[in-house]
């Protein structure tokens, strides 16, 4: 088996309470591996933090906000490793969990590899890593998938690993879908798309604190609404060829926006508009990831 290096990226944004509380057991779980922290210009002391605690991990730090997708390209740009493996600050990874996320990698087509998360909601633990999603109504949909098999529709920004090469061919994250969302899918799909396999691997486990996330502590619901929106429509516009799919999307778009205006929400046509006003950034980042594109939007 060849032995694959291995670089840790963690994307960082004001999250020094939550590094405190898991960063220790990240940096035992890692084998000696690369660390690197890209730190997205936070003022709680998360870099002094990091130099002062952790002195061998590599920080990154944007002189200018990126966003979640943007800051993780620049955690990566610095990475050394074969696989990369993104986790966020509220994951803590268990001893053991990157060797099974390596075995998949002896397969060349294999791209990205996903862990199963023990997510923590509610005083209660769920089983989440797995993926699964379709074209209705010309929207792609999604939700959690069952852990007990190993194909995905996508593999998670938070907690996955990704071959560094095949990063770099697809451009890594698009940076439309700043601050946060659809991200990881979109460059799941994209992935796919250019025929490279994705999969999930449930013995590679990490415990996952949302509740105690930035995103939520930091953003109205409203506002995670909405920009889950925008994102939904600018993944769609810039991900679907095909003509049946793409002409179901134009006739159903109109009806979800008025089914939304007769319900006094007004959130998703906000989302809409937001989406429109980027479309010829859209088309251009289109145009340009076209090129890869092998596999077909039905057999996705």
């Amino acid at each position: 088996m060849k032995n694959f290096s291995v670089s840790i990226v963690i994307p960082n944004w004001n999250g020094v309470y939550l590094m405190e509380k898991h960063f220790k057991k990240t940096i035992e779980a890692s084998n000696g591996a690369e660390v690197i922290v890209a730190d997205d210009v936070s003022s709680d002391g998360s870099v002094e933090y990091l130099k002062k605690n952790f002195p061998d991990v590599i920080v990154v730090a944007n002189k200018k906000r990126q966003g979640f997708a943007g800051n993780v390209n620049s955690g990566v740009s610095r990475a050394t490793g074969d696989i990369v493996i993104l986790l966020n600050t509220d994951v803590e990874p268990e001893k053991g969990y990157v060797d099974p996320l390596l075995e998949h990698f002896k397969d060349q087509s294999v791209f990205a590899v996903g862990c199963l998360e023990k997510s923590m909601e509610h005083g209660k633990t769920a089983l989440r890593g797995r993926g699964v999603a379709h074209w209705k109504k010309g929207f792609y949909t999604h939700e959690r998938g069952e852990v007990d098999k190993t194909d995905t529709a996508w593999v998670s920004g938070g907690s996955g690993a990704f071959r560094r090469s095949m990063w770099n061919e697809l451009g890594g994250m698009d940076t439309l879908f700043n601050p946060f969302y659809w991200e990881d899918i979109d460059l799941s799909y994209r992935a796919r798309k250019a025929g490279w396999k994705i999969v999930f691997e449930p013995k590679s486990v990490v415990g996952h604190y949302h509740e105690s996330g930035v995103i939520k502590s930091k953003y109205t619901p409203r506002d995670v609404l909405r920009i889950s929106y925008r994102n939904q429509f600018t993944f769609i516009w810039k991900n679907l060829s095909d003509p049946g799919i793409f002409l179901s999307h134009i006739i159903w778009t109109p009806i979800r926006l008025l089914q939304s205006l007769l319900r006094f929400d007004t959130i998703m046509i906000s989302g809409y508009i937001l989406a429109a006003l980027r479309y010829p950034k859209i088309v251009m980042k289109r145009s340009k990831q076209s090129k890869l594109w092998k596999v077909s939007d039905r057999q996705l």
